[in-house]
């Protein structure tokens, strides 16, 4: 059995017009909404339960997931109507939704990749790890560092020098961008001891001090943050193709 999540409670700020009067997880993408991809995507993978955060236009993706009949899935919301609550206190709050003793996928609403998801699954039952994250070689400015065990040992951000280092093994790892797509093993809900919104990088940050957070590297042709404008056009033309 598998759960995944997906982060659709985002206000899309970035998209301007396009989210003023719909949530970022209904904003079309060649004629369908970012979240309908998403599911489609899941169920193809063969995800038995799929957990949605809602927030920003939140009766919406509800009355479409309604009409939708949630495409044939077995779809539970999580609601932060009164309290973004960030990638953490999401997944935190999500916890007793999920299908017990699973692992949880956990994919952004506005991510377009061709990643095998199976694959990335695989690695993480190989890596007997706590969790797994999804990297990809892009231009950024946050980069998180595995170390030669290809385990998480430290986040650093270029633009403010900011460093958040987990042990020595940075010394000689190597950077890498997050691709927004990760799993989770079920027993790391367990050790979430942070309260209210936090980051989930922050939560794997302190966890690979004493268990494994390792990397999976992403060389598909495919990986699009669709949080502007101008990259949904740049998809729409892709997917024409």
């Amino acid at each position: 059995m598998i759960n995944a999540m997906i982060f659709a409670a985002g206000l899309g700020t970035r998209l301007h017009h396009y989210t003023k009067n719909c949530p970022k997880a209904l904003v079309k993408l060649n004629g369908k909404p970012l979240l309908e991809h998403c599911i489609l995507k899941m169920r193809a993978f063969g995800v038995d339960r799929i957990v949605i955060n809602v927030h920003h236009f939140a009766d919406q993706i509800e009355d479409f997931l309604e009409s939708n009949k949630n495409f044939g899935m077995d779809i539970r919301i999580s609601d932060e109507r009164e309290l973004l609550l960030d990638t953490g206190g999401a997944i935190k709050k999500a916890a007793p939704l999920f299908i017990p003793d699973s692992p949880v996928l956990i994919y952004n609403v506005d991510v377009l990749s061709s990643l095998d998801l199976g694959e990335l699954l695989l690695a993480h039952k190989q890596n007997n790890a706590l969790a797994t994250l999804n990297l990809i070689d892009k231009k950024t400015d946050r980069y998180l560092c595995f170390n030669q065990d290809g385990l998480l040992c430290a986040w650093k951000n270029d633009a403010t020098h900011e460093e958040k280092i987990v042990n020595d093994s940075h010394l000689n790892s190597k950077a890498y961008s997050f691709s927004g797509i990760h799993i989770i093993d079920s027993k790391l809900l367990e050790l979430i001891e942070e309260e209210g919104a936090f980051s989930i990088i922050d939560l794997y940050l302190r966890l690979a001090k004493n268990h494994k957070i390792a990397g999976f590297y992403d060389s598909t042709e495919l990986w699009m943050d669709l949080g502007k404008p101008e990259d949904l056009l740049k998809a729409e033309t892709l997917l024409k193709k």
